[in-house]
């Protein structure tokens, strides 16, 4: 498809990302392509959560979580993360083989990187939640090539 024929924030290619969360119950994980750095001093993100979800339940819980960058090996997980409610199904169970630990957090073991962040605060942005946080911490994992939007577009995973 042409373009032009899309609407304007449709024709960037973004990061796909993956919202790591905990709270009292089990770790949550979810599909992300709105977020972006906001500030360099200090370094903040902006990360839109999708109400009504769990992983929006734990941030409002902790007040922090992990942004994953995930690479185009990551693209057969895109339909389990994002598809499925962590308030009715364990998204992580069947992936233990996938995953390992980082400052509490359960990661994907070959992400590209992750971003530790706190919540500072959380504004209503619409069918999304806005998350203005700080990063806390990040690691470089990987130079595996990122997965993105238009990834997910010629798989046919989303349709913008």
């Amino acid at each position: 498809m042409s373009t032009i024929r899309k609407k304007p924030w449709n024709r960037t290619n973004v990061p796909v990302y993956s919202v790591s969360s905990n709270s009292n119950e089990l770790p949550n994980m979810n599909i992300c392509t709105y977020a972006t750095a906001v500030s360099m001093h200090p370094k903040r993100f902006i990360v839109a959560i999708y109400k009504g979800t769990k992983t929006l339940d734990n941030i409002e819980q902790s007040r922090h979580f992990v942004l994953q960058l995930l690479s185009v090996d990551h693209l057969s997980l895109v339909n389990r993360l994002s598809k499925f409610s962590g308030r009715k199904k364990d998204k992580l169970k069947t992936m233990q083989h996938l995953l390992t630990d980082y400052n509490d957090f359960k990661i994907l073991k070959d992400a590209v990187a992750v971003i530790e962040v706190k919540v500072l605060t959380l504004t209503d942005g619409g069918d999304h939640m806005l998350a203005l946080c700080d990063v806390a911490s990040y690691k470089n994992i990987s130079d595996a090539e990122v997965l993105t939007l238009d990834h997910l577009r010629a798989a046919k995973l989303v349709s913008i």
